[in-house]
């Protein structure tokens, strides 16, 4: 019988999706099912976006430029430039979701066995690219005592090594909600100049900050890494348009988007109707993302609340984005997890959560922790909460 690659066996389940069976099983069940396991947004899509493909005239589907058309690229740099990252219309490649731009990124700048260093834990597909691209995560831990601030810069000076070719951060973090401030970037970006490698930035919640002493940090701010910098972003969480699959590669290193371009024009172009929905979504007046953010403070201040009325359950503040990691008076929250699916259910009600070992590459580490997302209603958020306490209390007692 043919074999399947080591690849394909060494590539890891979602942690996110993986319990999905079990979750339409409950549903099936008749229990109602509150999804914290997934950043998939309940804030409405903007009109813009919609009408754009409900009013289109389109006649023949055809297809689009590699590096997405020069209208909405021109706009993604007026959008960047009004956010302090002076960057033009060239410096932009429009990709099949920030999946598709991280991809890349790292087949433009990494060959086998190379190495990139990454602080965990990290958004759970990084191993899953990681893999694809043939390269080596190289993980520095952060701890949920500091809220997962950035690693003793130093240690990660330890870890370069001559394979090493970038460092990649996700600020502000998923799954940690943490955003790094401008000193912590001002060290990563010493480090990364002196050791002349890359800081490739996933800035996808740029938009999502709260209550932090200063905005949003940047890689492409005035920190000189003109030449080191590539950003990582996506219209997925900043329009709540996840189903698009429109993101983009910015760099101002000419090489990085020659080379990324040429990946780009390997699958061809970005899908044509998403890509028009994302130029739409640019014309989103502020008033939105003000709104947004008011309503996304209020679900993590609610659920930080909750959380920490809870015995036993120890949890990080996020400053960003929409996850917070939660430890667990459990010993295994994979099997957890799945026993919430299974087996309980409170006002016939249960919870899906992430397990948090899948956002680390270092074995045994997160095995006592969970990633929520507090996408809901702040209603449904306290319920959720009212449920996994009870749902602890039983667990514990078997």
């Amino acid at each position: 019988m043919p074999t399947i690659s080591h690849k394909g066996k060494n590539m890891p389940e979602s942690p996110i999706r993986k319990l999905v069976p079990f979750a339409e099983d409950a549903k099936q069940r008749g229990v109602e099912v509150f999804h914290l396991n997934i950043g998939q947004p309940d804030i409405k899509t903007p009109e813009a976006a919609l009408n754009a493909i409900k009013n289109n005239t389109i006649s023949v589907l055809e297809y689009g430029r590699s590096e997405g058309s020069e209208s909405y690229r021109t706009k993604i740099a007026g959008y960047y430039n009004k956010n302090g990252i002076l960057i033009n219309a060239k410096d932009i490649i429009v990709t099949t979701g920030g999946s598709e731009a991280l991809l890349f990124a790292l087949g433009s700048i990494t060959d086998p066995g190379d190495e990139i260093i990454i602080s965990e834990p990290f958004y759970a597909n990084y191993i899953a690219f990681s893999i694809s691209a043939d390269i080596k995560i190289v993980p520095i831990v952060s701890n949920i005592e500091d809220n997962f601030a950035l690693p003793d810069i130093a240690d990660f000076e330890k870890l370069i090594t001559p394979k090493t070719k970038a460092i990649l951060i996700c600020n502000p973090g998923n799954p940690t909600g943490y955003s790094y401030s401008k000193e912590e970037m001002q060290k990563l970006a010493k480090l990364v100049i002196k050791y002349d490698i890359f800081l490739i930035a996933d800035e996808v919640y740029r938009e999502f900050i709260y209550d932090s002493e200063e905005p949003h940090q940047s890689v492409l701010h005035n920190f000189g890494l003109d030449n080191h910098a590539i950003i990582i972003d996506s219209v997925s969480k900043r329009y709540s348009m996840c189903g698009a699959r429109i993101g983009c590669l910015v760099s101002k290193n000419k090489e990085v988007i020659s080379t990324a371009l040429k990946f780009a024009q390997a699958r061809l172009s970005p899908p044509t109707f998403a890509h028009i929905a994302s130029e739409a979504a640019m014309e989103t007046p502020q008033s939105y993302f003000d709104e947004v953010i008011v309503e996304y403070k209020e679900r993590r201040d609610t659920l930080i609340r909750e959380l920490n009325k809870i015995e036993g359950v120890k949890v990080s503040t996020p400053k960003g984005a929409f996850y917070c990691v939660v430890e667990l008076p459990v010993d295994n929250t994979d099997k957890f997890a799945q026993w919430l699916l299974e087996n309980f259910s409170y006002n016939n009600q249960t919870v899906m959560l992430a397990p948090a070992a899948g956002f680390y590459s270092t074995p045994g580490i997160g095995t006592n922790q969970v990633r929520i997302a507090y996408v809901l209603k702040k209603e449904d958020l306290i319920k959720s909460v009212a449920v996994l306490k009870a749902a602890l209390t039983k667990y514990n007692s078997l």
